[in-house]
């Protein structure tokens, strides 16, 4: 599970990038989402990508499987947390959702002509897109309830629905939003009823109704937004792979993702942990030092010990699904999916408590981290969803096997091992005991 040379060296030009060009502009960051709002590109965000793409700093995401300079998930993770301990810096990456997603799913499932429209601007940051799966009136942690119709007309498919929660949609530079819709809503099998269709924003009946706050922050962390589809026609060729298709996409396009939302979260709470540490020893309420309290040492302990789990945790699966693949992986995926946005959310939230008023706004950068762990525990499955599917695999794993090779219990004792356990009792029941 060890990162290889080039990831390390990477790592390296990746801090020092941080350290000149990221932190000592967070607070512009800020400031520029708060006056401009969410439906504005942010100067500080565009002044920095050609910086990253001179340093070499590009496009790290991509998959060596898919791509001959790509990165294994092994040597991504470090250097995804590395980018994760500031909210803006996958961005100046090229490295930030939704975009990471949608370029690696027409990467594997696209055509020539798809990558070639789409593709292409995607990885050189001329563009960026979104991704349309969410919808208000249904459960959309099953996909199956998703309502919206991608309906075959000659050589169009004809494109309606309401989704929300549509990363990115409401910026400018948002070109192409990836749409998960029905293209056989009376199929036989449910999960081959649904299609994703690649849209352009501009296309006639695409409405971007609103921008959506995330715990009352507009783009920051999410440039959430509300998209009504009101009969757009899309060429047939916009097809993700085909028809039918929509589940297998999804799932192939939601594990890398969900890991690199979990990397990422490991370098927020590494940095959280940081600012913690240097506030416990720059604050003492009632003549004592934070630092020597012992709810403050206790706290800052587990939050070590939370975080070097996870890592370990994450790493794992990243091993995993570089050598076994995402479908063998999928425990490890729900693992981390569940255990690693709980762990960021409580750490947070320790801090915002040690940071007391000034832990409720932005001068500490608290509450954006907070809401974006707290997100995370819905983005891409809630936890429901992923602890369901971990228990049904664990319970499948133990299901026809024999106990006695496993080192079990029978489920039943036979009515001959308790009159043999009595017997051998060293207090053994009277011969007249039931007489």
């Amino acid at each position: 599970m060890e990162p290889g040379q080039k990831s390390i060296e990477l790592g390296e030009r990746l801090k020092a990038f941080m350290a000149e060009h990221i932190y000592p502009n967070e607070r512009r960051y800020y400031q520029e989402a708060e006056q401009l709002g969410p439906w504005a590109v942010y100067p500080v965000v565009e002044e920095l990508k050609p910086l990253a793409r001179e340093a070499g700093l590009w496009n790290l995401f991509l998959p060596v499987k898919e791509d001959p300079n790509g990165l294994p998930n092994v040597d991504y993770a470090p250097l995804c947390e590395i980018m994760g301990r500031s909210l803006f810096a996958p961005e100046v990456f090229n490295c930030s959702a939704p975009d990471t997603g949608n370029m690696e799913t027409i990467l594997r499932y696209g055509t020539d002509e798809q990558k070639e429209k789409w593709l292409k601007p995607l990885l050189a940051g001329e563009i960026r897109s979104a991704f349309a799966m969410t919808e208000p009136e249904v459960a959309s942690s099953d996909a199956t309830q998703i309502g919206s119709s991608i309906i075959r007309d000659g050589y169009e498919y004809v494109i309606n629905g309401r989704k929300w929660y549509t990363t990115n949609a409401t910026s400018p530079a948002c070109k192409v939003i990836i749409f998960m819709g029905k293209s056989d809503p009376d199929g036989d099998d449910p999960y081959r009823r649904q299609s994703m269709i690649l849209v352009p924003r501009d296309a006639p009946g695409v409405r971007v109704i609103r921008a959506l706050p995330v715990m009352g922050m507009y783009g920051v962390p999410d440039r959430a937004a509300e998209v009504v589809f009101e009969n757009v026609r899309v060429p047939a060729s916009n097809m993700l792979l085909g028809e039918g298709r929509g589940f297998e996409i999804a799932q192939g396009r939601l594990g890398p993702g969900r890991i690199h939302h979990c990397m990422r979260l490991i370098g927020l709470t590494e940095r959280i942990l940081e600012r913690m540490c240097r506030r416990a020893e720059l604050r003492a309420p009632f003549g004592r030092p934070l630092a020597e309290q012992t709810v403050t040492l206790e706290r800052i302990a587990e939050a070590r010990i939370m975080i070097e789990q996870g890592r370990l945790l994450t790493m794992k699966a990243a091993a995993m699904m570089d050598t076994v693949g995402n479908k063998v992986a999928r425990r490890e995926i729900a693992m981390i999916k569940i255990a690693l946005p709980n762990m960021a959310q409580q750490v947070i939230d320790w801090a915002i408590q040690m940071f007391g008023g000034g832990g409720t706004n932005n001068d500490h950068l608290l509450p954006a981290a907070y809401a974006t762990a707290r997100l995370l525990r819905l983005a891409d499955g809630p936890d429901e969803v992923h602890r369901n599917q971990l228990a049904r695999l664990e319970i499948k794993q133990w299901r026809g096997t024999d106990p006695a090779i496993t080192g079990g219990w029978a489920d039943v004792m036979t009515l001959a091992e308790a009159e043999s356990l009595s017997a051998n009792s060293p207090w053994p029941r009277p011969a007249n005991f039931n007489e």
